[in-house]
């Protein structure tokens, strides 16, 4: 008798490609979170306020905010800050730029001077303007951190960083009418289509545009 092959028993499964929906683009994380990336001085000097309020550095970080916004620091310059850049009795800050920036010489206010010299008498031990508890620099992380939570205690509506520090000090300026190669050398860019940014933004240009339609 013939012996009966059998064939085995096998399913293929195809994978049937459907076409996703299409909708709205992915929206970036921080335009989620602000609509503007640079503070008003009013907002600044919520976020001056609050920082005090914070911690037990409070008179530390408040000032930290003050210098960054006053001298349009990045973190990093901030961090970086030695006791040799200043000059109190002279009532002088040299401020030197990374990315390559250009280096400048700040006049420091009244206020500044005042704390600066408190500060000096609160933290001896370092090289540092702005020291750790571990008498080295902060680090930029840290400073962040700082700034975020002011933010939230200060109540405002957008999520603060410190580069929005920065911004807000070039769009102050520009708004004020001041020159714009004064700005230039004032936040250290060595291209002026940077600083050119900050001009663009002042409302002033376009003072009187609305007068044609009444209601």
């Amino acid at each position: 008798m013939a012996k009966k092959i059998t064939q085995p028993s096998f399913s293929v499964k195809f994978k049937v490609k459907t076409k996703k929906p299409l909708g709205p683009p992915a929206k970036l994380p921080n335009l989620e979170k602000r609509s503007r990336e640079y503070l008003t001085v009013a907002e600044v000097n919520k976020l001056i306020k609050a920082a005090k309020r914070l911690g037990r550095h409070g008179e530390r970080d408040s000032l930290m905010v003050l210098v960054m916004y006053r001298h349009a620091l990045r973190v990093g310059e901030l961090v970086d800050l030695r006791w040799d850049q200043m000059d109190l009795n002279r009532g002088r800050i040299h401020v030197n730029r990374l990315k390559n920036g250009d280096p400048s010489v700040h006049y420091l206010e009244g206020d500044e001077i005042r704390a600066l010299r408190k500060l000096r008498r609160d933290y001896p031990q370092t090289d540092f303007v702005f020291e750790s508890e571990r008498q080295g620099p902060l680090t930029i992380n840290a400073v962040h951190k700082m700034v975020a939570r002011a933010g939230i205690e200060a109540e405002l509506e957008l999520s603060a960083h410190p580069h929005m520090l920065r911004h807000g000090k070039g769009y102050q300026l520009a708004s004020e009418g001041v020159d714009t190669r004064a700005i230039q050398a004032y936040m250290g860019h060595k291209n002026i289509q940077h600083t050119v940014l900050y001009t663009q933004l002042n409302p002033k240009r376009f003072k009187g545009f609305g007068r044609d339609v009444k209601i």
